[in-house]
């Protein structure tokens, strides 16, 4: 019998966090202008409200593992808050906090090495400094991947210059983590907690769009990609793309249709709907779903378990969702 294992679980790292506004509180705050901008007032006092009474569970091993009990879940993967990514930072201010973060999720999850499994993060603003921050978290840290935003600044996963990131991915086996911190529609979200609600799903369908009409998954089909949130509205609406794909000369940087690549990715079952679901299951194939929660957080899963075993799925995918396909992914990986 396969262990459960949950692939979307996050840490806060506040001292890191502190750190950074010592350092350059001027930066800071205009960060938190943006966040205020995209979010709205509103939206950031209850998220402020909600991190504060989930502290314990987003910081303390303890707490995570006596949630993970309550929830039946054997193992997680443990990958930064978002808000720990600094895509405004420069070389050096993101060369140190990319550095610390992966030493502090190594030490987090090295408190229980039999449950908790490490993701680092890369600064993935300045292309040429990834693949040294990939091999920091992979080879010099031990942990089984990074996440990554959907773009930083002016970088796009289609963008030439993170080529070698890919590759050298792909050469480690390692886990690259898709999970969005900010939406680009800024303000025209800034109510409702649209922030989040459609801004996540739609950073999730433009980041994989750029990945596959790039031709990314071509030239690195070893390339091990998990999508937070199901992947967003790409998915549902992945018939669009293989239009374009067809009719129009400017959207054919892939050698197929875009809904082939569904099946060369993996994603994750933050999607809230049963019915979305299954239909996960059925365009990417049940080898490449993974459970996932977003742990701790509001709009995540409070019972990941029990939406895979209810969502109507035949017993051995909902097996293989629940944990087989996770410990499949990791088996190969490069060690430290």
């Amino acid at each position: 019998m396969s262990e459960v294992v949950d692939v979307h679980a996050h840490l806060l790292m506040p001292g890191l966090h502190a750190e950074v506004e010592r350092r350059v509180p001027e930066e800071v705050q205009a960060a938190a202008d943006l966040e205020l901008r995209r979010n709205g007032l509103a939206s950031l006092q209850a998220s402020g409200r909600m991190i504060g009474e989930r502290f314990p569970r987003l910081t303390s091993v303890e707490a995570r593992l006596a949630a993970m009990d309550a929830q039946g879940v054997d193992r997680q993967w443990v990958s930064p808050s978002p808000n720990h990514f600094y895509p405004w930072a420069n070389e050096g201010l993101a060369t140190w906090t990319t550095g610390e973060a992966n030493r502090l999720i190594a030490e987090h999850v090295a408190q229980a090495p039999d449950r908790l499994v490490g993701l680092g993060t890369v600064p993935l603003q300045h292309p040429q400094l990834v693949v040294d921050a990939l091999d920091d978290a992979v080879l010099g840290r031990g942990l089984a991947g990074v996440e990554i935003s959907s773009f930083a600044g002016d970088v796009e996963l289609s963008d030439d210059r993170l080529e070698p990131f890919w590759a050298r991915a792909a050469e480690l086996r390692a886990v690259v983590f898709l999970h969005p911190f900010g939406c680009s529609l800024d303000e025209r979200l800034d109510r409702f907690y649209l922030s989040n609600t459609v801004g996540q799903p739609t950073e999730n369908a433009v980041a994989l769009s750029h990945l596959i009409f790039a031709g990314v998954l071509d030239r690195h089909p070893g390339l091990r990609l998990v999508a937070a949130h199901g992947g967003g509205y790409l998915p549902t609406a992945i018939g669009r793309s293989d239009r374009a794909w067809k009719v129009r000369p400017e959207a054919h940087g892939c050698a197929h249709a875009p809904s082939t690549y569904l099946a060369k990715l993996w994603f994750d079952t933050v999607v809230h709907d049963e019915r979305a679901l299954r239909w996960l299951v059925e365009v990417a194939g049940a080898d490449r779903v993974l459970l996932g929660s977003d742990f701790p957080f509001d709009m995540g899963l409070d019972d990941p378990v029990g939406f895979v075993r209810g969502a109507g799925l035949a017993d051995a995918e909902a097996t293989a969702i629940l944990g087989g396909n996770a410990e499949a992914l990791l088996r190969t990986r490069v060690h430290a």
